[in-house]
């Protein structure tokens, strides 16, 4: 009877090898499209005739909020949350109305619907689901908030709103003048 022995570097050599083999059947799997590098590039000049006071375009497919000063010298793009289906977004254009820091919130007669136990949480609540800044648009019971649940960017996870970081949002508040036009896409 004939024994092979084991050595150390044969031990090592084998155990590698079991590495390997699961990396490289990952390595011919389709590439999955992160949120991050799927942004669309966006130009003012294909939604709005003049840049006015502003413009902002919410482009829901790739999950971003892109923002034009009047000046058009300053663009900057966000991440943002998106409604969790089609039946709760609305698509086209609005401007920016009105703004408020620490908005309270009072859920919709549908979330009442859907939510019974919901009640109306005070502006600057740290369970607020409008975060600690919003701006509302001509449409009634739409706006552009911020989060404390920082899971939601990125994601279909809003009734019909677009959400910022709380970050992202006090920083496009203040630059972002009342009559901004707004596009949803």
């Amino acid at each position: 009877m004939s024994f092979k022995c084991l050595t150390r570097r044969g031990l090592l050599a084998a155990g590698s090898a079991a590495l390997i083999v699961p990396a490289t059947a990952r390595a011919q799997e389709a590439p999955v499209r992160r949120n991050t590098s799927s942004f669309m590039a966006q130009d003012w000049r294909d939604h709005f005739d003049t840049l006015g006071k502003g413009c902002i375009v919410c482009d829901t497919a790739s999950r971003a909020l892109h923002y034009w000063a009047a000046d058009g010298e300053d663009y900057r793009i966000y991440p943002t949350s998106v409604p969790k289906t089609d039946e709760l977004t609305k698509r086209g254009y609005t401007k920016i109305v009105r703004k408020k820091v620490g908005p309270s919130w009072t859920p919709t007669a549908s979330q009442m619907e859907r939510f019974p136990d919901w009640r109306p949480v005070a502006g600057g609540a740290p369970d607020n689901p409008l975060g600690t800044h919003a701006m509302y648009f001509d449409w009634p019971a739409y706006l552009i908030h911020g989060t404390h649940d920082t899971r939601k960017i990125g994601r279909p996870s809003s009734d019909g709103c677009i959400g910022l970081y709380n970050e992202k949002i006090a920083e496009l508040f203040e630059i972002t003048p009342i009559g901004t036009q707004v596009r949803l896409i």
